[in-house]
């Protein structure tokens, strides 16, 4: 859904690198995300790909570079970490849902500690963002009453309670059986029709091919390359993009 631009970027990215130790995972990343723009991450593991995200909502601090969220360098002293991970929406490869929590209690805990809202405020919002994910007759379940792609969902649920301003997602499919992994990409597709924002790394490539706006690939901590979702499947410029695409969509 992305627009002609006519805003600066809501992502800026210049110059990231990250190192831990004497091993340097991210050697100085550009990269900028348009106001609902979809963008999807794709590369091999250990590319980065999660580091990358984790920087952007500092989970983890750049050793270097910048990265701006709407014009504000989120290094600054004066930024609000907590805020910031408001207006920016993680969603885990694993659930990390409370047990002991319903569905609702699980979206609706941040609300109360991080936003401070009411009972009754945080559960008109936190039913809000369960109908988004299709899941309002799921509210009182446990997570073990759930299915692994319903997890997944109620997750996705939390973070879109904040009412975030872009979301960033990393491997929202991988722990999933393959025939729960539709119902979770079917909320990101509806998510991208209403207009949020996303980042997303993904090894779901047909639906990166059909729903992205663009398409980056990561290697070694470098964008190699980066362009239109056709552009990318189907004439990629560089050698090390053709040949992981060749070995992982001849994957079953």
């Amino acid at each position: 859904m992305q627009l002609t631009r006519s805003q600066p970027p809501i992502l800026e990215i210049e110059g990231l690198r990250k190192s831990f130790g004497d091993t340097e995972v991210l050697r100085g990343i550009d990269l900028e995300v348009d106001r609902e723009e979809l963008v999807f991450i794709i590369g091999p593991s250990g590319s980065g790909k999660s580091t990358l995200l984790r920087c952007c909502n500092r989970l983890e601090d750049a050793t270097s570079g910048s990265i701006k969220f709407d014009g504000t360098d989120i290094s600054a002293p004066s930024v609000d970490i907590n805020e910031l991970r408001q207006q920016m929406g993680m969603v885990f490869q694993s659930f990390n849902l409370y047990p002991h929590l319903t569905a609702l209690g699980n979206v609706t805990l941040a609300l109360h500690r991080a936003v401070g809202q009411t009972k009754d405020e945080s559960e008109e919002r936190g039913r809000a963002a369960l109908g988004r994910v299709g899941l309002s007759e799921k509210a009182d379940a446990y997570p073990n009453e759930l299915s692994g792609g319903q997890q997944q969902r109620v997750a996705i649920a939390r973070a879109l309670a904040l009412e975030p301003r872009i979301l960033l997602m990393d491997e929202p499919t991988s722990a999933l059986d393959p025939e729960l992994v539709g119902s979770v990409l079917k909320v990101i597709r509806e998510l991208e029709e209403s207009g949020m924002t996303m980042l997303i790394v993904s090894h779901e490539m047909q639906f990166a091919r059909e729903a992205a706006d663009r398409v980056i690939f990561l290697d070694q901590g470098e964008v190699l390359e980066s362009g239109a979702p056709d552009q990318i499947f189907s004439s990629p410029e560089h050698e090390r993009t053709r040949a992981f695409l060749k070995r992982i969509l001849a994957q079953p």
